[in-house]
């Protein structure tokens, strides 16, 4: 067991901890930070940045050959930190001998502790760790600032207590963090990109923890973790090859899910049937292929699955507001289209 400290007032102070801890190399820019590391103890990489109203965020992509305790101090504010669990699990506790809460693959967390007690993260050895921690500090004294309204929806009796939430299984949660790992532009550019998709994790796991309480989610989500990475696993399919000629029956062989557990999962990840899903991935490729390719309009409607040009010109005009055409046209006067 090894037993790591980090302090959270500062982000600077996150890294230079974990570089001097877990060793590997640290790059810097605009703001956001990354520790690339692979040696005997640990392999993987680390990234994080903050951002206007105290908020910052720190994300793990690391396997470590031994078990791993993580301790976080709190020695000037208690933040309030909302977690969300992509790949594998983690416990939590409230100091080094504290009840360990189990956190689970696709399940988000809310936690704050009491000034000058350390919240405890433990990762398991040999298990690949995919984990986002958003930072919210609570130290701000401005009327109606987010800080102090964020805190004040948890704690509005007692708000120097512990706290600790773990939700039901929520995968829109995830495919977000997805979208915050996909950004690619660089400077300012990708800092205020970051931070918007940052908020609105934050805006999905405020939401989750209202739905909770008041018993939607818990009562929609009827399906097991086993289902859910099934789903998602799924998704990943039909997205890299829309093209393919899948069917409900199929994609219910492949999974073992029966097709109403398949439309159940469907309809609580991507608010859409599985066909509608399928279709809208299909979408998304011709018009790539539009920008991209030099296949003209026909041949992009066979090469992604559809057998109608007039159907494809339908849907297409119902999301870009106007038809392939007309689309490739603003994209180059000059193309000759189909």
């Amino acid at each position: 067991m090894k037993i790591v400290t980090i302090h959270t007032e500062k982000i600077q102070d996150i890294f230079e901890e974990l570089n001097k801890n877990f060793g590997g190399k640290v790059t810097f820019d605009v703001d956001e930070y990354t520790l690339e590391v692979n040696n005997n103890f640990a392999k993987g990489s680390i990234s994080g940045a903050s951002f206007n109203d105290n908020i910052s965020y720190v994300q793990f992509d690391m396997t470590f050959s031994v078990d791993l305790k993580l301790n976080i101090n709190n020695g000037i504010s208690s933040p309030l930190y909302f977690a969300y669990c992509s790949k594998g699990n983690l416990s939590h506790s409230f100091g080094v001998h504290g009840e360990e809460h189990k956190l689970k693959t696709f399940q988000t967390a809310i936690v704050t502790s009491k000034l000058n007690q350390d919240n405890v993260l433990l990762f398991e050895k040999d298990k690949k760790t995919k984990f986002t921690l958003i930072i919210v500090g609570t130290q701000s004294t401005q009327a109606n600032s987010l800080n102090q309204m964020v805190r004040e929806t948890f704690f509005e009796e007692n708000l120097n207590g512990e706290f600790f939430y773990a939700g039901s299984y929520n995968l829109k949660i995830g495919e977000k963090i997805e979208q915050l790992n996909a950004v690619t532009q660089t400077g300012v550019v990708r800092n205020l990109l970051k931070e918007g998709i940052l908020r609105i994790i934050l805006a999905m796991e405020i939401q989750q923890h209202t739905d909770d309480l008041n018993s939607f989610s818990k009562e929609a989500n009827c399906l097991t973790l086993r289902e859910m990475e099934e789903i998602k696993e799924l998704s990943e399919t039909i997205k890299a090859n829309p093209e393919e000629p899948f069917t409900i029956k199929s994609l219910s062989k492949k999974s073992g899910l029966s097709p109403n557990k398949l439309q159940e999962g469907f309809k609580m990840i991507h608010n859409r049937t599985v066909n509608d899903y399928i279709t809208h991935m299909r979408v998304l490729k011709a018009e790539i292929l539009i920008r991209t390719s030099d296949l003209n309009i026909s041949e992009i409607v066979y090469c992604i699955g559809f057998t109608s040009r007039s159907y494809f010109s339908k849907i297409f005009k119902q999301k870009f507001n106007c038809s392939p055409k007309e689309y490739k046209f603003n994209l180059n006067p000059l193309a000759v289209t189909a």
